[in-house]
């Protein structure tokens, strides 16, 4: 039975040890913090076959730029000497072209549906709970520039296989009838889902310890023992494990992780904010993006959760109450009769968003090791893409490699 070593507990981490279980391995996982506490638990809880745009496109460096100047804006980069900041921004600019949009949509297409395929398998076979629903996405826009953005988005999409609906604001309102929606319109994605990430998490942990997994939480990884091409043992502050197979997991810690095995990895955490609303009495019924603001709304059983914005400020965990003020000036511009006050700071939940300079995750063997896979930079699509990452990291360590082409994911493309 081989011993795979998983350095990460976020969904992408759990997800590879449900997979790799499945596939009849045995699965050690590590973190350095208490898993409830990772990137996966607070976000915003959209599956989304729809997203198949990378975040480097045309365009995204100008807008970027613009919102810089915001101290509320979505989009925010910390100023910084960083060599690695600087490549990451060079490497992003260079994959800003409509021929890369162009490659990377059928990519994202089939792994977000294989994805759901798999969320829909895991909601049917009893083994996890966590409230999955079928009700589809809705982008709302409130000016004309918006409505144009996204009626090219949904040109796109439809072309690709991807079933997307424009709306009046009359529409939009038909499909919310508990609360008013005040938009120019919306498209709507019915193929997209939501579901709870923290019962997701819960679940997968209660599930996956039952099944004889081993958690190893607030284990520090401090080094690895190698041996030529291969990976021989985990090294932790709390001791050191030996093991067969290594998946690196490690979200926007990714990098430090891959500098210990030597490796240069090309990612920027990109820090996200959340609070909820709790037993919202006339609650949104789908989940929502709201374009211009760039924050989302999803509902939660009576609760909403409202999340949003992408600030690149390296590993750094601290709460700008700036970018979360510009969450919360934005609610009522789209729903104004939802009830909504500014939370506190200590209401605030955050999670870094591990973002690579093109779009894509990175997925798959390094050439540098034979038994290492990495398993990170899904960016703002790591719930999303949980299932189907961990289903090909089972399928790499077990020598399967059915359900997709990975090579556009490779873990060398930047080296």
């Amino acid at each position: 039975m081989t011993h795979v070593g998983i350095v990460g507990g976020g969904i992408i981490g759990l997800s590879s040890a449900y997979y790799l279980h499945k596939a009849g391995h045995r699965v050690t996982v590590f973190d350095q913090n208490p898993i409830a506490d990772g990137c996966s638990f607070g976000n915003a809880g959209m599956i989304v076959p729809s997203h198949i745009i990378p975040l480097a496109q045309p365009g995204m460096i100008a807008k970027g730029m613009r919102w810089m100047l915001n101290s509320t804006s979505p989009f925010y980069v910390k100023p910084r000497l960083s060599a690695e900041l600087a490549r990451w921004g060079w490497l992003f600019y260079r994959h800003s072209t409509a021929e890369h949009v162009e490659r990377s949509i059928p990519i994202l297409r089939d792994i977000s549906l294989l994805s759901k395929r798999l969320y829909q398998d895991l909601a049917a076979n009893g083994d996890l709970e966590f409230e999955w629903q079928e009700r589809g996405l809705l982008m709302l826009y409130k000016t004309a520039s918006a409505e144009h953005e996204m009626a090219d988005e949904a040109n796109v999409a439809n072309r690709a296989g991807i079933e997307a609906r424009v709306l009046s604001s009359q529409q939009v309102q038909e499909l919310e009838p508990h609360t008013r929606v005040n938009v120019r319109g919306g498209v709507l994605y019915p193929g997209d889902a939501h579901l709870n990430p923290g019962e997701l998490v819960r679940s997968l942990v209660t599930y996956l310890r039952k099944q004889g997994v081993t958690f190893l939480e607030k284990h520090t990884v401090t080094g690895f023992e190698k041996n030529g091409s291969r990976v021989n043992a985990v090294l932790t502050t709390e001791g050191n494990y030996p093991i067969d197979e290594l998946v690196i997991a490690g979200g926007a810690w990714s990098p430090s992780l891959a500098r210990l095995l030597d490796l240069s990895l090309s990612m920027q955490g990109g820090k996200g904010y959340s609070f909820v609303l709790r037993n919202v009495k006339n609650n949104v019924r789908i989940p929502a993006i709201m374009l211009e603001a760039r924050a989302t709304a999803t509902p939660m059983g009576n609760d909403l959760r409202f999340a949003g914005t992408l600030e690149v400020a390296g590993t750094d965990m601290t709460v700008n109450m700036n970018r979360v003020r510009g969450i919360f000036q934005s609610i009522n511009q789209y729903y104004p009769d939802v009830p909504v006050t500014m939370p506190e700071v200590d209401m605030v939940w955050r999670g870094l968003r591990p973002c690579s300079p093109d779009g894509l995750p990175y997925i798959g063997r390094t050439e540098r090791y034979s038994n290492v896979v990495l398993a990170t930079g899904h960016g703002m699509m790591g719930l999303s893409l949980g299932p189907a990452t961990g289903k090909l990291v089972s399928e790499v360590i077990s020598g399967e490699a059915d359900s997709m082409d990975i090579s556009a994911f490779s873990a060398d493309r930047f080296a």
